[in-house]
């Protein structure tokens, strides 16, 4: 793709950089292809260690959201919705 993640290189180490670009990541593949639910739950989960303030988190997931045109919170909440064990698939 041709845009920027939005991170945060001044405030998280590289280990958490890389955390978060394969949760934006993960929500990429489940709006263009699919996802395992759990594997995108796990992401979220590091995601929100990372980012523990919700007001941040909404910030980045709209940066996230204007670049790439997907949409992490509705990717999660299907997430959630979904059954265990299923993949996750926002556009079918």
């Amino acid at each position: 793709m041709s845009y920027n993640y939005p991170i945060d290189p001044e405030t998280w180490s590289k280990e958490e950089i890389v955390d978060v670009v394969n949760f934006y990541s993960l929500v990429e593949q489940a709006n263009e292809k699919s996802v395992k639910r759990e594997e995108l739950l796990m992401a979220y989960t590091r995601f929100k260690q990372i980012v523990p303030s919700k007001s941040e988190e909404k910030q980045l997931l709209a940066k996230f959201e204007k670049e790439s045109g997907y949409s992490g919170y509705h990717t999660v909440k299907k997430a959630r919705e979904a059954q265990e064990g299923q993949k996750i698939s926002v556009n079918n």
